[in-house]
């Protein structure tokens, strides 16, 4: 037999592969079983969220299924003005009065006010501290401040909560001399305590994590260090400054506690600070312990909790295409 030929045999035997030992087999096994779990963990998650998505949904179906609920939580008893007496709002959240009104214009407002107020706070005292905290204070200062701004994430809202309707409602009255206590400036501040830690946290990360060179070719450019930080170092972490902020309204916007204790919780009509409010979430957590199971307020709630959860979804959608947009642009990509 020549060569080629014993060549081509040994080409066309199968290939035996190399035995594993008994050690290398358990490691293996250990390996796939880990994999499988923390994918089942995964998908657990995925699953849970999906479900309480399905489950909210189908209790505020009820609205627009069963002749009842349309009857007395109607379109346009919730979001248009009702035919009522002269010198009374037409836009009142009553759902358990002889006449149900069930206007969700009162809070859309109040979520509003006590939202915008906390951000207005919280986004330059969360983004600037994390500027400085990066890129200014020296090393033992970053040390100590980052763990202590972190620590009122630790805090309950229910404390934070009582410390705005015990504290922050008088000095706030007597400083701005409003009307009542409780309002829509104490209630978004007492938020704004509770989003600093997450933006401050959100946005050191993002800081930090830009490239060292972009300091240094930004200096060795004859830029002062505030010119590389607020020129170069803030616009390249813009995406997760941005998530920060996304982060930081989500908290705010769905937040009960705080809310509910410091806002007055009147369903008041006002652009005005010192007014009372009444939040969406805040309703939910008032009025979902006495409600009637099955009823249309029942249904009511649910519905809200389905606003929330769209409101949340669109804003953290458009946070991303923005996103990606100025992620393109930082690298050169087209915008």
């Amino acid at each position: 037999m020549d060569r080629q030929a014993v060549m081509e045999q040994g080409l066309t035997q199968p290939l035996v592969a190399p035995s594993l030992s008994p050690a290398a087999r358990r490691r293996q096994l250990k390996e796939k079983a880990i994999a499988g779990f923390i994918t089942l963990m995964a998908f657990t998650g995925i699953a849970a969220l999906i479900l309480i998505i399905i489950f909210v949904a189908k209790e505020a179906l009820a609205l627009f299924t069963e002749a009842e609920a349309r009857h007395e939580a109607s379109l346009s008893k919730m979001f248009l003005p009702q035919e009522v007496p002269p010198g009374r709002p037409p836009f009142r959240w009553q759902p358990v009065s002889r006449i149900p009104k069930v206007s969700m214009i009162p809070l859309f407002v109040g979520t509003l006010k006590t939202t915008a107020v906390s951000m207005l706070v919280a986004v330059p005292m969360g983004v600037f501290g994390a500027l400085f905290a990066a890129e200014f204070a020296p090393r033992r200062l970053r040390e100590l401040l980052k763990p202590v701004i972190e620590l009122l994430a630790g805090i309950p809202s229910v404390v934070l909560g009582f410390f705005a309707l015990m504290v922050m409602s008088t000095v706030i009255k007597d400083v701005f001399a409003f009307d009542r206590p409780l309002n829509a400036m104490v209630a978004g501040l007492g938020l704004a305590l509770a989003i600093v830690p997450v933006i401050f946290t959100v946005s050191e990360d993002a800081l930090t994590a830009v490239p060292r060179s972009y300091r240094e070719a930004s200096l060795a450019l004859g830029a002062t260090p505030w010119e590389t930080a607020w020129k170069v170092v803030l616009p390249a972490a813009a995406p997760g400054i941005l998530a920060a902020c996304v982060l930081g309204f989500g908290r705010a916007i769905g937040e009960t506690m705080i809310v509910l204790m410091a806002s007055g919780n009147a369903d008041v009509i006002s652009w005005s600070l010192g007014d009372s409010a009444r939040s969406l979430s805040a309703t939910i957590a008032a009025e979902m312990g006495e409600v009637v199971v099955g009823s249309p307020h029942y249904s009511l709630l649910f519905f809200i909790g389905v606003q929330l959860f769209l409101f949340t979804f669109v804003l953290n959608l458009l946070a991303s295409t923005w996103t990606r947009r100025v992620v393109r642009k930082l690298t050169g990509g087209a915008a």
